[in-house]
């Protein structure tokens, strides 16, 4: 079976930045604000104001105030304008990190679970990157969180397959396409937690030279049924209403502890092997359960908890933006483990070696 490697890395999020606190304090003075029940008010009022790990989050709302526009059809258009412009900006970062030219790309996945479009993301993003036309375009959607692993197995099994020698890998979510305000309270957090962005990387069946060798070797996944309603979207008034239950990071946690410690036994790899950490960041509870269950220390999931703080819960590009911060900083060669959860319920988990 032949190699893949992860040759180049991009990131991009909406230049508007807002901070929490700031956030808290224009909601509040907007005529909408007072429609909201007193409940609704001292959620916002702990998620935005408290200590919960995000200091400020990008979002493709200009103004903030657009986040009380709760239509279907503003927040399918507010997806159409920025998804499209996110992923090819990540993707191009990407493509220039690993000195390629867009026509190199034999194949384009993109994965998505903010919004709709037919013919999917891949065709705008395929011509403002003007990849050829005979590229194999895959739009990947409905997977969560958790989307970029799945996207990077499919990229392996296409190298594998000898159908590409270069891919393009792209996670792209606007999540303020898909929250909103009002008194559901799952609502409500969602739209404090969650920011825009996308991730994208190259991936070959060749390491590039000279730069930090980053190689695919063993992945996994599972799958909980039973857990679906635990994190989930479901459709109501014709819009994506956010499903986020309580329980998430306990069953994160567990999930994510079963799927590592089955995998080490599976690529017959120590713990002690492990020197690096790219796991999505959730939000900080999950973090905090997920250093329990792993065993980890603040310095394990600093990147991490750095995407958090800077982006906010930027669903399935964060691990993309964790691992370019890792790739950047001391974190020691050798065995890394990314990990990213998401609906379903589900879990996913990699062994990458750094060199």
């Amino acid at each position: 079976m032949s190699a893949m490697f992860i040759i180049g890395l991009g990131t991009a999020a909406p230049p508007q930045r807002y901070a929490q606190r700031d956030s808290w304090d224009a909601l509040r003075h907007w005529p909408q604000f007072s429609q909201l029940q007193p409940r609704s008010h001292a959620i916002l009022k702990k998620v935005l104001c408290g200590e919960n790990g995000i200091d400020a989050r990008h979002l493709a709302l200009d103004p903030l105030a657009e986040v009380f526009n709760r239509t279907p059809d503003v927040l399918q258009a507010r997806f159409a304008r920025h998804a499209p412009a996110l992923a090819t900006e990540a993707a191009r970062r990407a493509l220039n990190g690993a000195g390629c030219a867009p026509e190199e790309m034999d194949a384009i996945l993109i994965s998505t679970c903010t919004g709709y479009l037919c013919p999917g993301l891949t065709s705008y993003v395929s011509e403002q990157l003007g990849l050829r036309s005979d590229v194999f375009a895959l739009d990947l959607v409905g997977q969560g969180c958790g989307a970029a692993l799945p996207n990077l197995r499919n990229a392996e099994a296409i190298l594998a397959a000898g159908r590409a020698k270069k891919v393009l890998s792209v996670c792209v979510e606007v999540c303020s396409a898909a929250f909103f305000i009002d008194d559901d309270p799952g609502v409500l957090i969602s739209a404090c937690l969650f920011g825009d962005g996308a991730g994208a990387a190259v991936l070959s069946n060749q390491s590039l030279p000279g730069h930090r060798r980053v190689e695919w070797k063993f992945s996994a996944s599972r799958l909980v049924p039973a857990e679906r309603d635990t994190l989930r979207f479901r459709h109501q008034d014709g819009m994506l209403r956010n499903i986020l239950l309580p329980q998430v990071p306990q069953v994160a946690s567990v999930m994510a502890g079963k799927l590592f410690e089955e995998s080490l036994v599976q690529a017959g790899v120590t713990r002690g092997q492990v020197k690096g950490w790219i796991l999505h960041t959730g939000g900080r509870d999950v973090i905090l359960a997920l250093r329990d269950k792993l065993q980890l220390s603040g310095d394990d999931v600093r990147h991490s908890s750095a995407v958090l703080r800077e982006f906010g819960n930027i669903s399935s590009p964060t691990v993309y933006f964790v691992l370019e911060r890792a790739l950047h900083d001391s974190v020691p060669d050798g065995l890394w483990w990314m990990s990213a959860f998401g609906a379903g319920f589900s879990c996913h988990g990699a062994l990458l070696e750094v060199k």
